[in-house]
This record gives C-alpha cells, structure tokens and sequence, in this order.
C-alpha cells in the first residue's frame, strides 16, 4: 500500500488545497470526510469515495481493517495527516469525494431555503434537523457558507449524503415556482408557526443569523410565521428555529 510521508507529494498538497480552500473545492468539484462516522455515512450512502486515506499508525485499528482492502487506499504518516485534519483528536480516517451532483426535484414535499446563512456550525445543523425531518432539499443563497466545508460537514455528522444541496440558488425565482406554501420564518410576524397547517408542501425560509431574511425574498414568502418566545430572550438562532418548524410539520403530519 502507498505510504505518503514527504509534505512536497503532489496528492499532499492536493488534499491540503481542498481541505482548506472553498475554492479549490468548488473548481475540483471534491471535498474531504474527516473521521470514521462521515465516511461510513458517505458509504451507507452509496457514494464512492475517490480515495481513502488512513493515518499510518492506525492501519490496523479495526475499524478500519476492511477499509484496508478498499481499492485507492493509502496510507499517510502520522504528521502530514494531523496537517491535514481540522480536528483536535483525528479518528485516522480521510475520504476524498466527488461533490453529489445537484438534481432537485420538480416538486419537493419539504424543502427549505437558507438565506445567507453564514455560520458554519448553524449550517450543518440546519441541514441534519432537515435530513432527520424528511427533508428533500435544502436551496441556498450565494451568500451562504460553503457546504461541503470540514466545519459544515462535522455540523452535519452525516446528513449531507441524506439531502439534496443546491449551491449558489437564485431562492427567489425558485420559490416563484415551488407548489408548495413558503413559509418565512420573521420576528415581525403575526401568526405562531404552531397556528399554520403545514401538512402539504411546503419550504422553510430562514434568514442570516444578524439580518434575518431580506425584504426582496420576503416578498416572495406566501406566508409569515415566528415562533412564540414567552422567556426574555429575544430570539432563537437560525438552527434552532429551522428545527422547530420542521419537526412541528413532522409532528402535524403524523
């Protein structure tokens, strides 16, 4: 098995430019799983890693012993890995893997649409509360955070492989065309998120984590809804207020 343990080997410095640069994985079209539990959620998925990478002084450890056999798997030294790893206590284990191709679909049940979302944490917990909800689609704003981040992805733990992502989305002109009922989520609302059906189609819109939503998209909302806070706190954060609304259309839909 091919050992890497030079910082000048030119897949190296490649997997160094993807973990690093948003960038470099938009124009490779790949991104990196850090650690066991993402790899064998990429796996479960379906989807084929290009290359795995286990640091060397772990190559026996047994979880990664059928791995061993994976085709296009080396091994790497234990300090270019650490190099590489955005983690504190790395598990041993890269993944390099083709960004899943984005097919939304025509008419999703539940979506959601995140408006400059920023945060890297928020985001990926954003996207795990819609996978687990049933979620179909997650549209995001140019002003987003990089998805297929290591942050973003360590948020996630997973739900990227069970949501569809779209990048860089025009949110209005796809709402203009959504059959379903946009709800946006806005202090400035009358209406209590628990007093609408949401038991049809519909798309969450939430907004940036300081601004909130736009005034231009929420224009496009067909509905406004904020979530009734009697405590003295004067908002949620953005995830916090995404799982909400989707799991209360879990719980009206079962």
């Amino acid at each position: 098995m091919k050992i890497i343990a030079s910082k000048d080997n030119p897949l190296f410095k490649t997997l160094s430019k993807i973990e690093s640069s948003s960038r470099e994985r938009k124009a490779s079209g790949k991104t990196l799983l850090d650690g066991i539990h993402l790899v064998s959620a990429c796996l479960e998925s379906g989807l084929k890693p290009e290359l795995i990478v286990l640091k060397e002084s772990l190559k026996n450890n047994h979880e990664f012993i059928e791995l061993n056999e994976y085709n296009g798997t080396v091994l790497m030294s234990d300090s270019l890995f650490d190099r590489i790893s955005t983690v504190r206590c790395p598990t041993g284990i890269l993944a390099l893997i083709p960004v899943p191709a984005e097919r939304p679909d025509a008419s999703p049940d539940c979506c959601i649409f995140l408006d400059e979302i920023q945060d890297p944490g928020n985001m990926g917990a954003i996207l795990r509360a819609a996978a687990a909800s049933g979620a179909s689609d997650a549209f995001l704003s140019k002003g987003c955070a990089d998805p297929w981040s290591p942050k973003v992805l360590r948020a996630g733990m997973g739900a990227h492989f069970g949501i569809r992502i779209h990048m860089d989305s025009d949110i209005g002109k796809i709402i203009t065309h959504f059959e379903g009922n946009t709800v946006a989520m806005t202090l400035e609302a009358e209406q209590s998120i628990f007093e609408l059906d949401l038991r049809g189609k519909v798309g969450f819109l939430i907004g940036n984590e300081g601004s909130g939503i736009s005034d231009k998209l929420l224009s496009f909302a067909g509905t406004r809804a904020k979530i009734p806070m009697p405590g003295k706190i004067e908002s949620l954060n953005a995830a916090q207020a995404a799982a909400i609304c989707l799991f209360e259309r879990v719980r009206q839909s079962t």
